[in-house]
């Protein structure tokens, strides 16, 4: 850096030194390649700040995380030292919400110019769009909110299971240990050694109503189904996706894609029935009868996305409704036609039948609502 920034060369090196405090591999020469790197670009755009720090800071995946952190809390905090050399905190926040929507991995030159690109957009509608209806959202924000969505982790409640595992404290004896142990000591027990019952993730299914009446919403919920399917496979969880309009389709192994454009299309193409009528009975119906029935949605989380818009019989859903009930744990059913109303009653035919056997009814009409249901899962235990 030129001597006039000279001031601003100690604010890099005590940002390493921050690093290093949390447990970051960092030395003196990797402060300076840093400082170096920084020579030709704007020292006071956080974009550059963030890219030219992860570069050259930062040697390990998991170690992304902790900079994120720290890059936030340190460029950010109200008595941090760039909003004193820098007068440019009204820019700061905004900036920053724009560099974190990042992918995991590092992008190509084509990807991170594309991010870039959209950059400004995502900094000054982050909030907005979080309250916005997908039914209004443009191409261009639509790509901002698959951002964001990658952020959302669903992690469904924990049951308990009957096998059981050895533990320091517990209810029930491990009898079979404790003889063992004695053997050693001559039949003497001198220890007590105890069980305890595993824990495990419920299983997760989502049914996304794909018909034309959820049209404006399907590309938003299957594009969180997406991102939902792929963090489960980070997360070992058991995730399963269908979609239905007049008839059931299983699209779990095609969401398991690494790009999300590619996924997608692959749905569109396994579909026939896409924005088609909607028999949301028979659909439920095909899943209890083929999936549910087999183990599938046993103890499991079961969240349906339909306006209940239904054209089939209302017995035929009623009936469905009440045998899914009977084999999952909680049904969350998401209409987007809830909206922000909390008085909200259902007005069509198909939600009168299957509001009964609902346990949780939210909206889903914009990612503030799919964030709810994410701080929601965990708590139907």
């Amino acid at each position: 850096m030129s001597s006039g920034n000279s001031a601003f060369v100690s604010v890099l090196a005590n940002f390493g030194r921050a690093l290093r405090a949390e447990g970051l591999a960092i030395g003196s020469g990797d402060i300076l390649t840093y400082c170096e790197a920084m020579t030709p670009l704007d020292p006071t755009d956080l974009v550059d700040l963030y890219w030219g720090g992860r570069t050259c800071l930062v040697s390990r995946r998991d170690d992304i995380r902790v900079y994120d952190e720290v890059f936030r809390a340190f460029f950010l905090a109200s008595d941090s030292p760039v909003n004193e050399l820098l007068q440019f905190r009204a820019q700061a926040t905004a900036e920053a919400e724009a560099a974190f929507e990042i992918p995991a991995t590092e992008p190509s030159d084509e990807e991170r110019e594309d991010e870039e690109a959209h950059l400004g957009l995502m900094a000054s509608n982050v909030e907005s769009l979080k309250h916005k209806s997908f039914a209004g959202v443009t191409t261009e924000e639509l790509e901002a909110l698959r951002r964001i969505m990658k952020r959302i982790r669903l992690a469904p409640p924990k049951r308990r299971t009957r096998r059981t595992k050895a533990a320091g404290k517990g209810r029930k004896p491990d009898l079979r240990r404790t003889i063992r142990e004695s053997l050693r000591t001559h039949g003497e027990m001198i220890d007590l050694y105890w069980r305890q019952r595993r824990v495990k993730l419920r299983p997760l299914i989502l049914i996304l109503d794909i018909s034309g009446s959820m049209a404006d919403y399907s590309r938003g919920l299957l594009q969180f189904a997406y991102s939902a399917k792929r963090a489960s496979q980070r997360a070992s969880q058991k995730v399963e996706v269908f979609c239905f309009g007049t008839r059931l389709t299983h699209i779990t192994k095609t969401l398991q894609t690494r790009s999300p454009d590619a996924a997608l299309k692959q749905a569109a193409k396994l579909v026939v029935d896409w924005e088609g009528g909607t028999r949301i009975g028979d659909s439920i119906d095909a899943f209890v009868h083929n999936w549910g029935r087999r183990g599938m949605s046993r103890g499991g989380i079961v969240v349906i996305c339909s306006d209940g818009l239904d054209r089939g019989d209302p017995e035929v859903l009623a009936t469905a409704m009440d045998r899914l009930s009977r084999l999952c744990h909680n049904i969350v059913w998401m209409n987007p036609h809830k909206g922000d109303n909390s008085d909200y009653q259902p007005q069509t035919l198909g939600m009168k039948v299957a509001y009964p056997h609902i346990d949780v009814l939210l909206s889903g009409h914009d990612l503030s609502s799919l964030e709810e249901l994410a701080e929601l899962l965990p708590k139907l235990g």
